[in-house]
């Protein structure tokens, strides 16, 4: 509202109206709520900012151009991202765990709608693309692309961060899925989705240069080539990975290869080595000021900062985070119960594997013991969700594709 000319941020659903007011009062403006579309487009018209509870009905007022997803739910988010698009609107998200659960399903609608479904520049997984294009363009083949992390803890819960969430104003929760591993497992496999690669091994490899010790001095992100190496060797189409205790943070790179010994000549000039390995990093990721020239690219040039190739590569599956009982719910990304580890997808069909998107509300079945991986048979997911149903659908597309190919 107050950065980029020639945007209009219209109107703000939220499920807790106070916090949507808030939004535009620290802008300087004063808005009117609405509760239906009709209400949403007349204020629109009129130039009055709108706040509403009911993201369906801003998902399909006629005014809007794009919509911006960024809730981190599934089931919420699945609705008005499907509204947004069978009503003619482009969808761009910062929600990886809902991209990384059904992404390729909902891509496919948009294309059918002839609108962008795109992840957000900003968030990591934007900027790893970017990137990645950037090496691309210069004519060295992406072979990995990384996230950069201060803290790896599969255990870390709501109240192992709620300190640190309450000095930032964040909920617990969603602090401990950032520290669990959960978010950076949604963040590479929606990388993963765009780019065609895979993981190493489940989980990633995740090399540890702090050995544990946050407070260690970091290393440059340089010096993980040679522990990636062997496996980049025996990968085909690639991988994505995370480091911790790496700088610079919170960044994100890629590692390219070039075997011409005329382009290496230049490289070495240009003080990246030898090669035949390069790292390229961006030191930071804005997600805040990176947003609105995303919601630009879809609208005015119909292109997407990074959207599912196809069908899913990577999905990002629960892990018991401690010994669950009979008829224990599983509450939350971040939650006390499960963490998510990504896994390609082969191995996901293969052994049933449950995907924590969908592991969410779902209630455990029979004692499952801590670090053992979730299977659909280990849970009772809700009835009537609609993310089951499209899953399914994405499973029944595309599934049968890799089998025939």
């Amino acid at each position: 509202m107050t950065a980029t000319p020639g945007m209009s941020l219209c109107a703000i659903a939220n499920r807790h109206i106070g916090a949507a007011v808030r939004v535009f009062e620290e802008a300087g403006r004063q808005p009117v709520r609405c509760d239906t579309t009709t209400e949403i487009d007349a204020a629109i018209a009129k130039g009055r900012p709108v706040v509403t509870e009911d993201a369906n009905a801003l998902a399909t007022a006629e005014t809007l151009d794009a919509i911006i997803e960024v809730t981190g739910s599934i089931e919420y988010a699945t609705l008005a991202i499907l509204t947004a698009i069978s009503s003619g609107k482009h969808v761009i998200q910062m929600n990886a765990e809902l991209d990384g659960t059904i992404g390729p399903i909902l891509k496919r609608k948009a294309d059918q709608a002839g609108v962008i479904y795109t992840f957000s520049d900003g968030d990591q997984p934007g900027v790893q693309m970017n990137l990645y294009r950037f090496v691309q363009g210069l004519g060295i083949k992406p072979v990995l692309c990384g996230n950069i992390k201060g803290l790896h803890d599969p255990y870390r819960n709501p109240e192992t961060q709620r300190a640190f969430a309450e000095r930032w104003g964040q909920k617990p929760a969603m602090v401990a899925s950032f520290a669990d591993g959960t978010k950076i497992s949604f963040e590479q496999a929606v990388v993963a989705n765009g780019t065609g690669m895979h993981v190493a091994q489940r989980g990633m490899l995740g090399p540890d240069f702090s050995k544990g010790d946050p407070n260690t001095p970091l290393v440059p992100v340089e010096e993980s080539i040679p522990f990636y190496e062997p496996y980049l060797e025996a990968s085909g189409s690639g991988l994505v990975d995370y480091v911790v205790g790496a700088r610079p943070g919170p960044g994100v790179f890629v590692i390219g290869k070039q075997e011409d010994p005329r382009k290496r000549h230049y490289l070495e000039l240009y003080k990246l080595g030898k090669g035949p390995y390069y790292c390229f990093y961006t030191p930071y990721h804005l997600c805040h000021f990176e947003v609105p020239t995303s919601v630009a690219r879809a609208v005015l040039f119909n292109d997407g900062v990074l959207t599912p190739r196809d069908g899913p590569q990577v999905g990002v599956v629960a892990i018991a985070k401690k010994d669950l009982c009979e008829g224990e719910p599983i509450v939350e990304f971040g939650g006390y119960e499960v963490y998510g580890v990504a896994e390609n997808i082969d191995t996901i069909r293969r052994e049933n594997l449950l995907p924590i998107g969908l592991a969410i509300d779902s209630v455990v079945r029979h004692p499952i013991r801590k670090d053992t991986p979730l299977t659909f048979d280990d849970v009772r997911v809700p009835e009537g969700r609609l993310v089951d149903r499209l899953y399914s659908e994405q499973e029944r597309i595309y599934a049968s594709t890799e089998m025939l190919s």
